[in-house]
């Protein structure tokens, strides 16, 4: 019989790529991964892995056992929802990831009306980059989680993961007030030209996210698409921060919809631009009957403001 605890780590082998990522991510040390599936390629009496020096790789029958390995993982987590159902009344931890302004804008709402419903229930919030939600799931150091993804920077499709709708939002072009001729404080429809809106200020400073974020990505090909590479002066997460920067003249940015609200700044111009910010919630393919989840996403969906809402956000 094959063990599960051993084919989650060939799972995680072939979604990360090396042991060493593998024992980093669920708190093993790589000598302990490779002995647990070495143990594993005993028990199916084949070759799962090939070496070539340093690094492996999964062979036809190790993929092909991964691909068994997702299912199986999924029905165990339709069964812990079964009994979750089973047992009446929601208790303990839920971990859930959330990016800044989800955690600022939707999040709080959500938890208010979730301990009024379900009080025995402990929802554990942690900041996480939506880049880095898929492993956390997949590792079990996460329950649920809020993900977004750009026009320019579609979410990838992740095996294991299942996601539903939330939300769409605008997006802006933030820059210092007058730094481009005839702009207004706040300019609500968006231009015939997004690329013109952009190439305006190509030669201008810019304020990005960091890099390896989809924050990042997302203005960096936004502004490729537009014709130019943009000149980067300042990387920054927190959209107050960015917005405030543009106020100081420091450089232009695109900013979400609910990085921007607040008072108008006189000293900050937006344009909408032609683009949007789509947020998804993603959990654990099989889990999206477990009470808990089920709760949170509906919590959540209520916490939308109306302005956001849209038609196919529900589960």
């Amino acid at each position: 019989m094959l063990d599960v605890r051993r084919l989650r780590l060939l799972r995680e082998l072939a979604r990360r790529g090396t042991i060493a990522a593998v024992a980093e991510a669920l708190a093993f040390s790589p000598s302990a991964v490779s002995q647990q599936l070495a143990v594993l390629e005993r028990e199916a009496g084949l070759p799962l892995l090939e070496r070539t020096g340093r690094r492996v790789r999964l062979t036809p029958t190790g993929q092909n056992l991964v691909r068994h390995a997702e299912a199986v993982l999924e029905r165990l987590e339709q069964a812990d929802a079964d009994l979750a159902e089973a047992r009446g009344g929601l208790a303990g931890a839920l971990r859930i990831g959330a990016f800044p302004t989800a955690i600022r804008a939707i999040v709080p709402a959500a938890l208010v009306a979730l301990a009024r419903r379900h009080p025995g229930l402990e929802p554990m919030v942690s900041q996480t980059d939506p880049a880095a939600v898929a492993h956390a799931l997949r590792a079990g150091d996460l329950d649920v989680a809020l993900i977004h993804e750009y026009d320019f920077v579609p979410a990838p499709q992740e095996p294991g993961l299942t996601t539903r709708p939330l939300y769409r939002e605008s997006m802006y072009l933030a820059a210092p007030a007058g730094a481009a001729a005839g702009e207004a404080a706040v300019a609500v429809a968006p231009g015939p030209d997004q690329g013109a809106v952009l190439r305006a200020h190509a030669d201008a400073p810019w304020i990005t996210a960091t890099h390896g974020t989809l924050c990042h990505a997302m203005t960096l090909r936004a502004c490729q698409a537009a014709g130019f590479t943009p000149r980067i002066r300042h990387r920054v997460d927190e959209f107050p921060t960015v917005l405030a920067l543009v106020a100081a003249g420091q450089g232009v940015a695109v900013v979400p919809q609910l990085g921007v609200t607040g008072p108008a700044d006189p000293a900050v111009s937006l344009t909408r631009l032609l683009m949007e910010r789509r947020t998804q919630v993603a959990f654990r393919s099989g889990a999206a009957a477990h009470p808990a989840v089920a709760a949170f996403g509906a919590a959540l969906r209520a916490a939308v403001p109306p302005e956001l809402a849209t038609p196919t956000s529900s589960a």
